[in-house]
């Protein structure tokens, strides 16, 4: 099997993955990702979709993240590793879209307006 290289992306993290057959260590910008993710519950976020399609142990995976938070970090990880998985096997996109991993979470912060203290919040405004 060749590498399979694949982004997934959530708020402005991004992951760049490169997928071969392996058994199933997972290393994030050069760093176990237990290491880099130290709380059982975003551990438990990157490896969800091989718990979903039963792979868990099959391959490894080569992980480069940047920007955004710890969090926002994982569930980019989650995306690109589902976006990999069915690169490998079409037959797992079901079960994975019915996870929502397949879907890109589009939500961002929204930048701040001239004019004003902060995206919506205004300046106090005095009549006299």
């Amino acid at each position: 099997m060749e590498i399979i290289n694949t982004i997934g992306r959530r708020k402005t993290a991004v992951a760049r993955i490169y997928v071969k057959e392996g058994q199933g260590k997972i290393t994030v910008n050069d760093r176990d990702y237990k290491e880099y993710f130290p709380t059982p519950i975003l551990q438990f976020k990157v490896v969800e979709p091989f718990e979903v399609t039963n792979t868990m142990g099959q391959y490894d995976i080569q992980v480069n993240l940047d920007g955004g938070g710890v969090r926002g970090q994982a569930e980019a990880l989650a995306h690109a590793l589902s976006r990999a998985l069915v690169k490998i096997n079409e037959e797992y996109k079901p079960l994975l879209k019915a996870k929502g991993f397949m879907t890109r979470d589009p939500r961002m912060v929204e930048r701040k307006k001239f004019g004003q203290k902060k995206a919506r919040k205004r300046f106090q405004f005095s009549k006299r």
